[in-house]
């Protein structure tokens, strides 16, 4: 069809999207234009295998369809790949012309990060198979035919890129396109309200349509950020609190990048403004991974945080819990101490200081009643004190000792509530047999231990 004074419509290029899961929490959105001015032919492959109009492919028998395909290849630094529709290791896949087809052209070169490319096994050997780059790579030009970029959800592939991989570059965790498809001519990109919580922001600042420069807009998406993880926390979806703080992190590091400040407001009062909402997010970032288990993340959380706002009470009571979770008792006192000083009528604090302060105080005693210096003669006498006095000495004190007798060094090692310990006494004074026993959650194991051996 030709237009006007008969010259041929000029091409649109499609955009399309990949709805993509880390180790089965949904990540997010990366949209992607494909270069069908440029590269038509291969631009047609990728658009079909998101849309999977095509059906199933002759040659493999599976769905011509990048919907559940993983990424199976990651290289931090350089590009994450993606599309063995059949086999998901990169041995597989197929085009929608047949297994492969020929390099199309190589006009587009690989010139900076999100760039959209065709993997191969050599020349003319295209399927559906892609990657994207997350870095300039001249060194691929000529080999690999460019036909996209990624427009939207670097902040995702970046994601993808920094995840832990194993052998041949595999993630050690799967990275799943949950949904795709093609987004018609004028329509949202998806981007925005991407999980229907009515957060009207896209996750990353770049992918704005537009960026305004008032230092005071930025602050106000960081507080709607912000407000997004508090109510999360509220409902105990911690996951999701966390993500929030982080887009709320990534917000308010654009605000140090804004020469605008807000009419009668100093430099020095905006940035006292910006450390102290930095260190509000970082503690209640420490709070959501002290929920889900990550101690020393949450450890780090609050130590930065209180790097940002020194006199931040909570900060120090989350650096507290964190450090109670990792059994260094000892800081945690110190974080309750700091926290209490500076809310010297918080009960939760000085509950907690308290607790800390108990549990030191047994350790001590623990440590006293078994002793460190002749084992042999503590166990003798631990073996003739009631059971229920030995169980809980032991409980508390197997745990941080580690004990030395003349000619043989060993330990006790306990992962609560996984060991217990077992004291058989018998033959009067003969010498006694420490046995050690797992019984729950994980694999049986019996540990004697004799005059001169300890078994494992």
């Amino acid at each position: 069809m030709e237009g006007k004074d008969g010259a041929q419509p000029a091409v649109v290029n499609p955009r399309c999207f990949f709805d993509v899961s880390i180790g089965g929490e949904m990540e997010g959105r990366i949209v992607i234009e494909l270069y069908a001015s440029v590269v038509p032919k291969t631009a047609e492959n990728f658009r079909a295998l998101c849309t999977g109009e095509k059906g199933v492919g002759p040659t493999t028998g599976v769905p011509l369809h990048f919907k559940g395909s993983t990424f199976h290849r990651v290289i931090k630094g350089f590009m994450i790949q993606g599309g063995d529709i059949s086999a998901g290791d990169g041995t597989g896949g197929e085009s929608i012309y047949g297994r492969n087809f020929d390099d199309e052209n190589f006009e587009l070169k690989h010139e900076r990060k999100g760039m959209l490319s065709m993997a191969n096994a050599g020349p003319n050997t295209n399927g559906s198979q892609f990657f994207i780059t997350t870095t300039r790579t001249p060194h691929l030009d000529g080999k690999h035919v460019v036909f996209g970029k990624v427009i939207k959800g670097m902040g995702v592939v970046r994601a993808v890129e920094h995840l832990q991989t194993g052998e041949a570059d595999r993630p050690t965790v799967d990275i799943v396109i949950e949904d795709c498809g093609e987004l018609l001519e004028g329509a949202e990109d998806g981007s925005v309200n991407f999980f229907k919580d009515g957060d009207l922001y896209p996750d990353w600042p770049n992918d704005l349509d537009d960026k305004p420069n008032e230092v005071s807009w930025w602050i106000q998406v960081v507080e709607s950020a912000k407000s997004f993880g508090n109510d999360n926390f509220k409902k105990q979806d911690y996951k999701m609190a966390l993500r929030k703080y982080r887009k709320a992190l990534r917000y308010l590091d654009v605000c140090w990048e804004k020469e605008e400040i807000d009419e009668g407001e100093s430099l020095l009062e905006k940035s006292a403004l910006l450390r102290k909402t930095k260190s509000i997010i970082l503690t209640n970032s420490s709070a959501c991974k002290l929920k889900l288990g990550d101690f020393k993340g949450a450890l780090l959380d609050a130590d930065f945080a209180i790097r940002e706002k020194e006199g931040h009470a909570k900060a120090y009571f989350r650096q507290g819990q964190a450090h109670i979770a990792l059994n260094d008792i000892d800081a945690a006192v110190e974080s309750f101490k700091h926290a209490l000083d500076l809310e010297p009528n918080d009960a939760g604090i000085k509950r907690e200081l308290a607790a800390a302060k108990k549990k030191i105080g047994e350790i001590k005693s623990a440590r006293h009643f078994l002793g460190c210096f002749n084992l042999r003669q503590n166990l003798t006498t631990i073996l003739k004190t009631s059971s229920d006095d030995c169980n809980s000495a032991c409980s508390l004190a197997l745990q941080n000792l580690i004990f030395a007798d003349r000619g043989f060094t060993f330990w006790f090692f306990l992962k609560s509530p996984l060991l217990i310990c077992r004291f058989n006494w018998e033959n009067g004074m003969g010498d006694p047999e420490l046995f050690w026993v797992k019984v729950i959650e994980e694999k049986s194991a019996l540990n004697i231990l004799s005059r001169n051996n300890f078994f494992w």
